[in-house]
């Protein structure tokens, strides 16, 4: 199994009271409860954690893309990226994702994610996604144009790194006289497509169809192992038999000493990831026109971000993987079995976690977890006695 560690990079100092009283900590928690000095040290933490990794011998360091939230404070991953792109040695650098319907020209992101790959000489890995349902109250782009902006920006950025230019391009939310992206992408042909999703079914029948690596995010374990299963089952349709490789899931392990302090110290922290940062009101995760009836109720009926959970009730659902080095190893162990992945997108830091239980967590995951996972991979028997 391979292992990136994926930040968030959230506004640990935000008031948790004063995000409840607004409703979420997603476009209506004011900004004015952001310090810029406490904002640049967590900036600096950060990106001293994501360095910290690659020395640690994490796969990967893994970024992603939100607006107007102290969630996530990387309205801009590419900025973040290009300061991790010489610093961070020899892991890939995965940016999950770049919401595509919310820029008015995808090109940018072409140029953007070429850069990338130059600079790191090949370890970029391109994250495409619609974006959540806040990020359309925050852009004021019509969440009913989300997919269809989506299949156009993406097909145009792979022709501008695929096709010799200059061509013209005519679609239906995009024209251009002129595209000649330069640079060209270092890989060929262009860095590996990664597709981080909730679990709509649409983009997980359009991932297994392109043959794209799909990202689960945030999920009870058992919703996992269905998501990833369909992905395996349109596979099929395809005509190819999907690899464990293809299948990545976001989650969140936070090793102790034992289960016991572990628990004691992980609680308050995951606590107000899922209790604060992460909760939103139905109308702000999935507004009128972002997916359809079905899709809407199979992500609200598994996503943690409209109701207050304890840490217990998430262990218990396999969302996040908590206790001592020898039950997160049979915890991990048996998830990967049951739902079939040979990725681990591991959050490290959540929440509030200061930062030297984030360096002493990532230092436990690799030393007491890693090791024991390198040569493993799924084991298909698992998952079809729990099917």
């Amino acid at each position: 199994m391979k292992f990136f560690n994926f930040h968030l990079m959230p506004y640990a100092h935000a008031d948790l009271k004063a995000i409840a009283e607004h409703g979420s900590a997603w476009v209506t928690y004011s900004n004015s409860h952001y310090d810029p000095e406490k904002g640049a040290e967590l900036y600096h933490d950060y990106l001293d954690q994501m360095e910290f990794a690659d020395q640690l011998g994490f796969d990967g360091v893994c970024l992603n893309e939100h607006h107007q939230t102290a969630y996530g404070l990387m309205p801009a991953p590419g900025v973040i990226a290009g300061a991790l792109s010489r610093s961070v040695k020899r892991a890939k650098i995965a940016i999950l994702g770049r919401a595509l319907p919310l820029v008015n020209n995808p090109l940018t992101i072409a140029e953007e994610y070429a850069m990338l790959d130059n600079i790191t000489q090949g370890r970029m890995i391109a994250g495409f996604v619609r974006g959540i349902g806040a990020e359309y109250h925050s852009s004021g782009v019509n969440p009913a144009e989300s997919q269809e902006r989506f299949a156009e920006a993406h097909d145009l950025i792979v022709r501008a790194w695929t096709e010799p230019g200059p061509f013209v391009y005519s679609g239906k939310h995009y024209q251009f006289r002129y595209v000649n992206t330069w640079p060209r992408p270092y890989q060929t042909p262009h860095p590996p497509i990664w597709i981080p999703s909730q679990g709509s079914a649409s983009t997980i029948r359009w991932a297994a169809k392109m043959r794209y690596t799909y990202a689960q995010t945030l999920s009870p374990i058992a919703a996992v192992a269905r998501f990833f299963q369909l992905y395996r089952d349109e596979a099929a349709k395809a005509g190819y038999e999907a690899s464990a490789d293809q299948l990545a899931w976001s989650n969140t392990i936070y090793v102790g000493e034992t289960d016991k302090k572990a628990i004691k110290e992980a609680k308050p922290h995951l606590e107000a990831l899922v209790n604060y940062f992460l909760k939103m009101p139905t109308e702000m995760l999935l507004p009128p026109g972002y997916t359809d009836t079905a899709s809407m109720k199979r992500v609200r009926a598994v996503k943690v971000t409209g109701k207050s959970q304890t840490l217990e009730e998430l262990m218990a659902s396999g969302v996040v993987i908590v206790g001592g080095p020898e039950t997160v190893r049979e915890k991990l162990a048996e998830y990967q079995d049951l739902a079939g992945f040979n990725t681990s997108l591991t959050k490290t830091q959540f929440g509030t976690l200061p930062n030297e239980m984030a360096r002493a967590n990532m230092t436990a995951i690799a030393e007491e977890i890693i090791p024991a996972f390198r040569d493993r991979e799924p084991r298909p028997a698992s998952r079809q006695a729990a099917e």
